[in-house]
Formats: C-alpha cells, sequence, structure tokens
C-alpha cells in the first residue's frame, strides 16, 4: 500500500497525525479523482462514527469534498457498511466514512468506497496520495454556483435497517440475545434492527459520548459480553466494533465464536442450500488451521489471502465466490453487501440458530480451533520497513517454522491500520507455540526498538 492509505484507509491520531487541513486535502484529492470523466456533477455521501473528532475530520473532507465542485449528501452517524450500500441506493459516485473502527477513541479514519459500494482500488489511492503529498492536482477551483453543496439525509439508517432486515430468511422471535455496540455506529441502528426482526434484544453500550467507543466493551472486549449473556441466562450475545464492520459472537455458555467459526457455521449452512459459489470460502493468512481442516472435512475449498477484508473481496469478485471472512468478524455475504457487515452478519447467524432449532455451541462445533497466541510490537515506520531486510530477524522465523513443521504454522507481519507488528503462532501445543511466539517477539524487539 502506498503512504497515506493503508489497509482500511486513511487512519491515525486525530488532530495530529490526522489533521483538519490533511482531511481537507484527501476530500478535495478524492472529489478531483472521482470526477475524472464523470459526465455529471459527483455526488458523495459522508457517514461516521462517534468519535469526538468525526465531526471534525468530517467537516474538512466535505470541506474538500465541496472546494472541487462535488456535493454531498451527510449521513450522519451510521455504520460503515451503510455507507456502502447507501452508495448505490443514494446513486452517488463515491461514498466516505470517518472512523478508525476497532481503535480508540483518540485515533480516527478516512475510507472511500467507489460508486458500486466497493473500497477504492490501489491504483485510485495512488491518484489521491500522488495529489495529496506531491501536488499533482490539475489546480482547478470552481468558484460561484459551481461549489459543491451540502445537504442531509434524513432517512439515511431507516434505509439500512431495511436493507439488512431484508437479507434475513426467518424472524427471531423468541430469541433472547444481547447485543454490544462498543458505543459506536452500531448505537443508532441494532436496537430497532433488532427489535423489528422479532428477537427480545438486550442493548448494551449504546450510549456513546465521544470519548467512550470501543472503551472496555465491543467486538475487541468480549469478556463483558461473555459474563452478561451467562449471568442472564441469554440465547448467545453478539458484539460489533465502533463502525459495525465487524462481529463476533458468544454462546450461551459465554464461550467466544469468533470469525472463523462464524464463517464455518454459515458456510455450511450455505453449501447445504446451494448458495455457496464455487463450494468456496475466501479467508486469510490469519485464518485459523482448523478452518482449513474443517473445509477438507466438507468438499469445500478454501482460499487464504492477504489479511483484510479489501483483499478478501478482491478474491472473491475475481472469481465471484460468494462468501468469506476474516477470523477478527469481518465476514461478507457477497449476496446482500459489497463490504464486512457486523449487523448483517449477526443476523443471518441468529435466524440461521432459529431456523436450525439447535443451540450456538453445538453449531459452532463443526470446527475445532487450534490454540493460537500472538504478541503485539509497537514499532515505528521505519522499524516496520526494517522488518523487511534484517537477517536475524528472518532466521529466527525461520527456525521457529521449522520447530513448528506440519503440525502448526508462524505467521508474523505488520499491521495495515496500526503501528504494530503482529507475531502469531499456532499449532496443537499451546506450551509450545507460546514459547515460539515469545522468543521471535524478542528477537524483534531488540532488533527494532
Amino acid at each position: 500500500m502506498g503512504r497515506l492509505f493503508g489497509t482500511d484507509g486513511v487512519r491515525g491520531i486525530a488532530n495530529t497525525e490526522l489533521t483538519v487541513e490533511r482531511s481537507m486535502e484527501i476530500g478535495r484529492a478524492a472529489a478531483e479523482v472521482i470526477s475524472d470523466g464523470c459526465r455529471r456533477r459527483p455526488l458523495f455521501i459522508v457517514g461516521s462514527d462517534t468519535r469526538m473528532s468525526s465531526n471534525m475530520i468530517g467537516c474538512a473532507v466535505m470541506a474538500g469534498i465541496c472546494s472541487r465542485g462535488a456535493d454531498v449528501i451527510d449521513l450522519g452517524v451510521v455504520p460503515t457498511p451503510a455507507v456502502a450500500y447507501l452508495v448505490g441506493k443514494y446513486k452517488a459516485d463515491a461514498g466516505v466514512m470517518i472512523s478508525a473502527s476497532h481503535n480508540p477513541a483518540e485515533f480516527n479514519g478516512i475510507k472511500i468506497f467507489g460508486g458500486e459500494g466497493y473500497k477504492l482500488p490501489d491504483a485510485l489511492e495512488d491518484k489521491i496520495e500522488a495529489i495529496v503529498l506531491d501536488g499533482e492536482s490539475d489546480g482547478k477551483k470552481p468558484i460561484g454556483g459551481e461549489v459543491g453543496r451540502v445537504t442531509r439525509a434524513d432517512k439515511a439508517t431507516r434505509d439500512y435497517i431495511d436493507h439488512v432486515k431484508s437479507s434475513v430468511l426467518y424472524s427471531l422471535d423468541g430469541m433472547r440475545v444481547a447485543i454490544d455496540c462498543a458505543n459506536g455506529s452500531a448505537s443508532m441502528t441494532a436496537a430497532k434492527l433488532f427489535e423489528e426482526l422479532g428477537a427480545e434484544a438486550t442493548i448494551l453500550h449504546a450510549e456513546p459520548n465521544g470519548t467512550n467507543i470501543n472503551d472496555g466493551c465491543g467486538s475487541t472486549h468480549i469478556d463483558r459480553l461473555s459474563k452478561f449473556v451467562t449471568e442472564g441466562g441469554y440465547d448467545c450475545g453478539v458484539a460489533f466494533d465502533g463502525d459495525a464492520d465487524r462481529c463476533l459472537a458468544v454462546d450461551e455458555n459465554g464461550k467466544l465464536v469468533d470469525g472463523d467459526e462464524i464463517m464455518a457455521i454459515c458456510a455450511l449452512d450455505l453449501l447445504e442450500r446451494g448458495r455457496l459459489n464455487g463450494n468456496a470460502v475466501v479467508g486469510t493468512i490469519m485464518t485459523n488451521f482448523g478452518f482449513g481442516k474443517f473445509c477438507d472435512e466438507n468438499g469445500i475449498k478454501f482460499i487464504a489471502t492477504k489479511v483484510g477484508d479489501r483483499y478478501v473481496l478482491e478474491e472473491m469478485l475475481l472469481e465471484d465466490y460468494s462468501f468469506g471472512g476474516e477470523q477478527s468478524g469481518h465476514i461478507i455475504f457477497r449476496d446482500f453487501a459489497t463490504t464486512g457487515d457486523g449487523q448483517l452478519t449477526a443476523c443471518q447467524l441468529l435466524s440461521l440458530i432459529r431456523r436450525k432449532g439447535k443451540k450456538l455451541s453445538e453449531l459452532a462445533s463443526v470446527m475445532t480451533c487450534y490454540p493460537q497466541t500472538m504478541v503485539n510490537l509497537k514499532v515505528s515506520a521505519e522499524g516496520k520497513l526494517k522488518f523487511y531486510t534484517d537477517p536475524d530477524i528472518k532466521d529466527a522465523m525461520n527456525e521457529a517454522k521449522a520447530e513448528l513443521g506440519a503440525t502448526g504454522r508462524l505467521v508474523v507481519r505488520p499491521s495495515g491500520t496500526e503501528p504494530l507488528i503482529r507475531v502469531m503462532a499456532e499449532g496443537e501445543n499451546m506450551e509450545q507455540i507460546e514459547a515460539i511466539t515469545n522468543r521471535v517477539a524478542d528477537v524483534i524487539k531488540e532488533k527494532l526498538s
């Protein structure tokens, strides 16, 4: 990826790394790139999550877009997948989401979708970067009536809720579920969505104050939901992240059901109903070892991509596959969505549970998860680059892979959205993989600190 864009848009600490000035430049550059070849006045839609800085960043992006002669529909606070869906419904040329997803409140980000609801391809992101960083702009500055204007959407959340509801085969009547909104975008939609589908839904962490997004709640802090489900005797619980494009679950016993297990449950159901295109599922190199075994046992083809739902989707589009996702809970049902959608995933899973008449724990047992350990190491941008060339790090990784052999694997990679290098080992023996993970992490810390 380039100098601004990571695997999930532009991201950084708001007002220091991601400044108002830079946000305006990105908005202006995006409008210039999208305007190229457009035969009419371009139209953008812009949504945001609940961070304190989202208004600041969003207004700057919208000002930049308007300064290039494009109009904007401000959606307000909505989930990221709502932006991806509403681009098509509102016949816009592009959509922008202001969010840093699962990151803490001080971060923010800018995600851009094209007119078909897919994240912008690398080539267009490169053009935006060239304008912002290298000054490769055509320099056009409309005046008077040619300047863009901002209007407000009145029905954005309603339109999105109706779309998700339309994807559900069975109502959720009689189900008692706990829903963790992470004090993020799902706070605007989850209560209506799940109650209208018939669930007895208890909504948790849906009181955003600008700084409590993802704070001890949501898909990155599943323990609180687990305890709530078991103590309250719920059928299950689901948790979203700050912009609601991820979904994780806990079963009736409070046990985590992660993205890989959700994919296994849904893939098997899609296969049985003849709705799994190519009898294939697209995952990533971080997908659990056990998922590949599950696929082998059930005659499903498994394809692994680089980490990031954009790469999962690229492979799905390339081969016309209908289903894929990540362990983190980005699940893509291509029959209904152009990106990961946490609430749509939750609805598909809950509807499947009711239709099958089984407990979530039983459904999740179709796959055996191998033990995994992960260490996240903070590094600078220079450290990320040095990681690829340091010989001692390479030697430590090769030794670890040789020790694991065919019974496990090691994955070491720089994060595409955070200043981190992630070290993950997976295998049959937890003690062994913990030792391997720590050994490799120690070498990386020593060489890159």
